[in-house]
């Protein structure tokens, strides 16, 4: 049986696992899925190890995307532009590396009925899950996307690095931090990617950023909505959702990476709300 898994630090929350047996099932194929719990000093050697014992494919989560790029021996554009990776794989010896992210972000948008092209994004956040939905977002064509970060100097150099892309699809790109007059006006979309919401933090900066029309988006998830969501919530913005579809539709890229099939994401959409309600 092929054998596949996450690995991360922490995992004990990972939703892998349920998420990849309901696509075996769906396409009728046989594979076994786990977590692996992995401390920081050991990342390389598991992977390693791994793939060396026959493993076929890995997820990649935190804080480990921007290791698995560097690591991997053959990558796709989307790492080299994201410069982190999700997906792992073993072929003809090598191992090769992909970045589903964005693809999730952009089919659960499309799900969702959000509309990008022309309108105005705002991004929470400068690391790696940042990277990995950039060049995905900026070929959708916004008006405008802006990155906020409490660190602003990491922010200012992913607009080195997608300048580019922004450039060729006519995107308006800044960054600045948390505190920059630009958020003093609302935005059409608002991102969280940092993980504040995953340690149950509040976010801090202008309420301005919202209007009651925006769509707001975690790429985190719970039980119950996110410290960021209730923010948006209470300021009665009315288009708020979490992120367990992009989640879902990242993990069926990763599916159709390894297995030559991508399977269907609605009715897993269902299931996986309600396995979460009920093991929270």
């Amino acid at each position: 049986m092929d054998h596949y898994a996450v690995i991360g630090w922490p995992i004990t929350h990972s939703r892998s696992p349920f998420i990849h047996r309901y696509f075996a099932s769906q396409t009728h194929q046989s594979l076994e899925y786990e977590r692996i719990a992995c401390e920081p000093d050991q990342f390389e050697s598991t992977v390693n190890d791994f793939f060396y014992t026959g493993g076929k494919g890995l997820n990649v989560t935190l804080p480990f995307k921007e290791r698995a790029y560097r690591m991997a021996q053959h990558i796709t554009e989307r790492v080299r532009l994201a410069q982190a990776a999700n997906t792992l794989w073993l072929e003809d010896g090598l191992i090769h590396a992909d970045n589903t992210d964005g693809l999730g972000l952009l089919a659960d948008y499309q799900y969702l009925n959000i509309p990008i092209t022309g309108q105005s994004v705002l991004v929470f956040g400068a690391g790696g899950a940042v990277k990995g939905v950039l060049a995905p977002l900026l070929e959708k064509k916004p008006r405008e996307l802006f990155i906020a970060n409490r660190t602003e100097s990491r922010a200012r150099e992913l607009i080195d690095s997608f300048k580019q892309i922004a450039q060729i699809n006519q995107v308006e790109m800044n960054a600045g931090s948390v505190n920059h007059h630009r958020l003093l006006k609302p935005f059409d979309i608002v991102i969280n990617a940092t993980s504040a919401s995953i340690k149950g933090e509040t976010l801090s900066f202008p309420n301005t950023v919202f209007a009651k029309e925006s769509y707001v988006y975690d790429m985190s998830y719970g039980r119950e909505l996110t410290p960021f969501l209730e923010q948006a919530r209470q300021l009665q913005v009315t288009n708020y959702y979490d992120g367990l579809g992009m989640l879902i539709e990242q993990a069926a890229e990763s599916f159709r990476i390894w297995r030559h099939c991508r399977p269907t994401t609605k009715a897993l959409r269902e299931a996986l709300r309600r396995e979460i309600g009920e093991n929270s």
